[in-house]
C-alpha cells in the first residue's frame, strides 16, 4: 500500500528551467575554390543563410541569437537563476499550495524561495510561478531541491519533491608572486610589488571589467596597469580588454606600508597580511561574474635586530674623491642596544672619519640617522661594503655588506691632453 501511494500521480506538475541568456549562432562554412566542382554553390548558400553576417559569411559567428539547448556550465562568482513552475493538471481545485526551493552544497543548504507563505488555493490550469536567484560562492556538485506539498479538496495531504544536480565550475586561475624592495632614497617605507596571473580556463572570452587589490589597514596600493595619456591613464591592456580561453595576463601592484606603520620596525617582521584580489568579468551578453581572493599573505624579509638602510647616495662619484652618503640603523628587537660603529675598509672601498664610533643608546622599534664619507680607490661599479654594528650590552656583532653600488668614474679621461 505504501509503494502504491508513493507512486500515485500527483495533480500538480512541478517545472524548473534555468534562466541564461542566449548566444550568437555559431556555424561551420564550408567553401571551396571556384575552379572546384561545386563552383561557386558554397558560397550563393551560405550568402542566402539569414544567419550569417553580410560580407562576412565565412566566419563562424553569426548575427543571430539562440537559445542554449543544454543547462550548460555554471561557474564560480556567477549567479544561478532559475524559473519554477508549479502548474494544476487536474480538474479540481487544489488549497495551501507550498512551494519550497532550496540549494544544497557540500558544506551548507540556501532557502531560495522568495516566500514562504502557502497559496490559499489554486484552480485548474492555473500555475504559481517564482524565480529564484543566488550568487554561487562554492566549487562542486550542486543539488537543487524543489518541494510542493498541497491539500486535496478531499482534505489528503500531499507532498512531492525533485532533484536537479549540477557542478559549478572554477573560471579563473590565479596566482600570486611577491617582491619585497628596500626603501628608494626619498622614502622610509619599504614596497611589496604583487604580481598577479589570471588565466581564464573557461571556453568563451572574458571582458576583464575589473582587477584591483583592495589593501590591507596596514598599506596604500598603487596600481602599475595604466599608462598616462593625457588627463586619463589608457590601461596596459588596450581599450578592449578581452581575455581569450586559456591565456593569461600580469597585473602588477606597489604596496607601502601607512606612515604609523611604517615608523614601528615591527611591522615589517613575520607574516604580513597584504590584501585581497577583487575581480570582475562578464561574458556572452554582458552577464556578470565576481570573485574575491582570501587574504594573501606574505613573508616579509626579516632584517634581524638591527636594520641598516641606506637613506642618500650619489649616481656617480669621482676616483679617489670623498663623497658623502646617509645611512639609517633601526633597532628592530624588542630591547634596548648601546651600538658601536665600525669601518672597515676593502679593496676598493675607503671609509674616511673615526672607526669604533659610539653611537648611543637606541630604544626598541627607534632608529637614527648616520651621515658618513667614503671614497673608491677603483673605477666602476662598486660595492658599498665593510659596516659593522656592535651591541655592547649582549657582545654581539652584525656585519653589513653590499649595502649599495655606486658608479666610479674616473674625471680625467675626457679631458684633451
Amino acid at each position: 500500500m505504501e509503494v502504491n501511494q508513493a507512486k500515485q500521480e500527483h495533480l500538480l506538475a512541478l517545472k524548473v528551467m534555468r534562466l541564461t541568456k542566449p548566444t550568437l549562432f555559431t556555424n561551420m562554412p564550408v567553401t571551396c575554390e571556384d575552379r572546384d566542382l561545386p563552383g561557386d554553390l558554397f558560397g550563393r548558400l551560405m550568402k542566402e543563410d539569414p544567419s550569417t553576417i553580410k560580407g562576412a559569411e565565412t566566419l563562424m559567428l553569426g548575427e543571430m541569437l539562440t537559445l542554449p539547448q543544454n543547462f550548460g556550465n555554471i561557474f564560480l562568482g556567477e549567479t544561478f537563476s532559475s524559473y519554477i513552475s508549479v502548474h494544476n493538471d487536474s480538474t479540481q481545485m487544489v488549497k495551501d499550495i507550498l512551494v519550497k526551493a532550496d540549494l544544497q552544497t557540500s558544506s551548507q543548504r540556501l532557502n531560495l524561495s522568495a516566500s514562504n507563505n502557502a497559496v490559499t488555493e489554486l484552480k485548474p490550469e492555473c500555475c504559481i510561478d517564482d524565480v529564484i536567484h543566488h550568487e554561487v560562492k562554492e566549487i562542486g556538485t550542486h543539488i537543487l531541491v524543489c518541494a510542493v506539498s498541497y491539500t486535496t479538496q478531499t482534505g489528503d495531504k500531499l507532498y512531492f519533491r525533485k532533484f536537479f544536480k549540477f557542478q559549478v565550475l572554477k573560471p579563473l586561475d590565479v596566482k600570486t608572486k611577491f617582491y619585497n624592495a628596500e626603501s628608494d632614497l626619498s622614502s622610509v617605507t619599504d614596497e611589496v610589488f604583487l604580481e598577479a596571473q589570471i588565466q581564464n580556463i573557461t571556453t568563451s572570452p572574458m571582458f576583464m571589467e575589473k582587477v584591483s587589490l583592495e589593501p590591507s589597514m596596514m598599506y596604500n596600493v598603487t596600481e602599475l596597469n595604466t599608462v598616462d595619456n593625457g588627463d586619463e591613464g589608457m590601461s596596459t591592456f588596450g581599450q578592449m580588454s578581452y581575455l581569450q580561453p586559456m591565456d593569461t595576463r600580469q597585473y602588477l601592484y606597489c604596496l607601502k606600508p601607512k606612515l604609523e606603520f611604517a615608523e614601528k620596525a615591527g611591522v615589517i617582521k613575520g607574516v604580513t597580511v597584504i590584501g585581497k584580489l577583487d575581480i570582475v568579468w562578464k561574458t556572452n551578453l554582458g552577464e556578470r561574474g565576481r570573485l574575491q581572493t582570501s587574504q594573501l599573505q606574505r613573508m616579509a624579509p626579516g632584517y634581524g635586530d638591527v636594520r641598516l638602510s641606506l637613506e642618500m647616495i650619489p649616481d656617480t662619484v669621482n676616483l679617489e674623491e670623498p663623497f658623502d652618503i646617509t645611512c639609517k640603523i633601526t633597532n628592530c628587537s624588542e630591547r634596548t642596544m648601546d651600538l658601536v660603529l665600525e669601518m672597515c675598509n676593502t679593496l676598493s672601498i675607503h671609509w674616511c672619519g673615526v672607526s669604533g664610533r659610539q653611537l648611543g643608546k637606541v630604544s626598541p622599534s627607534a632608529s637614527l640617522t648616520l651621515p658618513l664619507k667614503v671614497l673608491s680607490s677603483v673605477q666602476g661599479l662598486q660595492s658599498i661594503s665593510g659596516l659593522r654594528l656592535t651591541d655592547t650590552f649582549l657582545k654581539r656583532t652584525y656585519e653589513y655588506d653590499d649595502i649599495a653600488q655606486v658608479c666610479v668614474v674616473c674625471p680625467y679621461m675626457n679631458r684633451e691632453t
